[in-house]
């Protein structure tokens, strides 16, 4: 009798993918609007390390669904520490969804598309979102009440309520605003201010040099004045003794110097 031996199953592992193969971004002004705001969040949240920004990233909200998944253009995530990520896979996060979430139209987006994306994050949780049309310049936005996400009739001069930014649409350009006021800026507006902060420092730089030379120049002519007038003492006091010397000399032939002399 021939005895069986089962072989133990192994689970199979299920994979989540890092990239959906979708570039980020399908012309210059969306990418550059993405990366915009992204870094603009990022350099908002820098000194808080319970804070994720991420940018054209997947997150995974179910376990064992790798299927359902999205990529936000840009994704704030409050009570998750910083740090690198494949993707976010929300139950190795303690369970935290992306609170705010930002998508910025290419023409290659279709009705079809926003509209799963907005259920999607309606289902799992987002608490505000943004979507931001730069060809037609339309913006929009909701915001959660209970279990759905209702649109905000003014967006003009919206503050988000989780990240305190202002939002601002001028001739259909949007401009984002910090909390301080500070605008978003682009890489090119960001160089171009740190190139004029270095002029400027340059400047200051000079005009303390320059200020400290003409310090030290004064410092100079009055050492100069200061040594003049020493020798002008100086030279009151040989006159004064030489004048005594001679009235001694005349005195000593017999002879009474002028009235005056010493």
């Amino acid at each position: 009798m021939q005895m069986q031996i089962q072989t133990p199953q192994t689970k199979t592992e299920i994979i989540y993918p890092e990239s959906d193969g979708k570039p980020m971004a399908d012309n210059t002004k969306q990418f550059r609007y993405i990366v915009t705001i992204k870094e603009g969040l990022e350099a908002l949240f820098a000194s808080d390390p319970s804070i994720f920004v991420a940018g054209d990233f997947l997150w995974y909200p179910v376990e064992g669904h790798p299927e359902i998944r999205v990529a936000p253009d840009a994704m704030v995530v409050f009570g998750r520490p910083k740090g690198d990520r494949g993707s976010y896979l929300q139950w190795r996060e303690e369970g935290i969804a992306p609170q705010v979430v930002f998508e910025v139209l290419s023409p290659g987006n279709t009705v079809a598309e926003m509209t799963r994306k907005f259920r999607f994050y309606e289902r799992y949780g987002v608490q505000e979102y943004y979507v931001y049309d730069p060809d037609r310049g339309e913006l929009s936005g909701w915001q959660r009440r209970g279990e759905l996400l209702e649109e905000i009739e003014t967006m003009h001069g919206w503050v988000s309520p989780r990240l305190q930014i202002r939002f601002e649409l001028r001739d259909g350009e949007l401009d984002l605003f910090r909390p301080d006021g500070a605008r978003f800026l682009t890489f090119t507006e960001l160089a171009e201010q740190k190139q004029l902060a270095e002029q400027r420092a340059d400047y200051e730089g000079q005009r303390a040099d320059q200020a400290e030379q003409r310090a030290e120049h004064a410092a100079q002519r009055a050492d100069q004045a200061e040594q003049r007038a020493d020798q002008a003492e100086q030279r009151a006091d040989y006159a004064e003794q030489r004048a005594k010397r001679l009235a001694a000399q005349l005195r000593a032939l017999g002879i009474e110097p002028e009235n005056g002399s010493p």
